[in-house]
């Protein structure tokens, strides 16, 4: 006979069938759902609270907290009312620069909307003209009897808030020159008559290094806007051009009080150079020799450019505390402003600047 089955076991199969259909069709519900919004939202990420205002009883946050938020811009342009987070722009004497190498300068705002040679021009011969800085004592020839500021080319000011005179007096000054092949060298006999140690950088030197007199020196070297590639400089260990910070650093000197420079249309890369390594803050007095015929040395692009760039440059100065105190047109240069004979300018200035920090 056969055995009899337990009752209720002969449909277990059908129960467990409809409960997992069951069990489906309520997963593809709750997946319906969840993707129409109405479900369970899913898991995700912590977001971050938006910052919230300090409570009123609480001080505000430390000043150098603030500044992290803030892109400081060195062109001089003014940014909107209110500055970008609708605060008060701070002024420009206390923004502090970022550490480290710079690539390239700030150039200044155009000059004009049309952004034209003019417009450009104008703005720069008129920033060369006009002094920033009046000094009563220019005369190099002695500094007992000064006789004045006569109309020289190469003057330095010798007042004593600026500590030149004090250091000539005392057998504590220094000057560097900065030549191509200058067969002039009265401003520099004059300066180490005077008790100021001098040092003369010229390639066509027929030695390497020659003491002319007691305090003044003659190197055949020239200085320049990059120091030689280390593969030309292990062909030419010998090599004739530096920068003025790698001729500073051989040399073992920290401070310049006086930098002449006549360098027959380098001295704008080299005056880009001293600003971008920040060797300004070891020069006292700058007296250049600057040329406007043609732009210079590996100074490229449209005319208008070319003179912001200029421009761009001595307003570098002015931030770096340096004040020009002598302007000196030379007339007997032909008077051409990149190669064109306008706006009554001459190819050749000289101009003098006077580090006002300098001590």
């Amino acid at each position: 006979m056969a055995r009899e089955r337990p009752p209720g076991r002969g449909c277990g199969a059908l129960p467990r069938c409809l409960l997992g259909a069951a069990l489906l069709l309520g997963l593809r519900l709750c997946l319906e759902l969840r993707r129409a919004g109405s479900g369970p939202p899913a898991r995700s990420a912590p977001r971050r609270p938006a910052p919230q205002p300090p409570p009123p009883h609480l001080p505000p946050a430390p000043r150098a907290a603030r500044r992290r938020q803030v892109t400081y811009v060195r062109s001089g342009r003014r940014g909107p009312p209110g500055g970008a987070g609708g605060g008060t722009p701070e002024p420009s004497c206390c923004v502090p620069r970022p550490k480290g190498p710079r690539w390239h300068i700030d150039l200044q705002p155009w000059a004009g909307p049309a952004q034209s040679l003019d417009e450009e021009a104008l703005r720069f011969l008129r920033y060369i003209s006009t002094t920033q800085i009046a000094c009563d004592h220019m005369s190099t020839d002695s500094l007992a009897a000064d006789s004045g500021p006569a109309k020289k080319p190469w003057l330095v000011c010798l007042d004593e808030r600026f500590g030149l005179a004090h250091h000539i007096r005392n057998k504590q000054c220094r000057l560097y020159s900065l030549g191509l092949g200058s067969e002039d060298t009265h401003f520099e006999v004059s300066m180490a008559n005077d008790g100021c140690e001098v040092h003369r950088f010229d390639p066509s030197v027929r030695s390497a290094h020659v003491l002319e007199s007691q305090r003044l020196w003659y190197h055949r070297l020239s200085i320049d806007w990059r120091d030689p590639h280390p593969a030309v400089a292990a062909q030419k260990p010998h090599s004739n051009t530096r920068k003025l910070g790698s001729i500073l650093d051989e040399f073992g000197h920290h401070k310049i009080d006086v930098l002449k420079a006549d360098l027959e249309s380098a001295e704008w890369k080299v005056l880009e150079n001293l600003i971008l390594e920040d060797v300004l803050g070891q020069i006292g007095q700058l007296v250049f020799e600057i040329h406007l015929h043609w732009p210079g040395f590996e100074v490229s692009g449209s005319d208008s450019s070319v003179v912001r760039f200029w421009y761009s440059l001595l307003k570098e100065l002015e931030l770096k505390d340096f004040r020009l105190f002598h302007s000196y047109k030379d007339l007997s240069k032909p008077q051409l402003f990149l190669k064109k004979d306008i706006f009554n300018a001459s190819s050749c200035y000289t101009l003098s600047w006077v580090n006002t920090r300098w001590k």
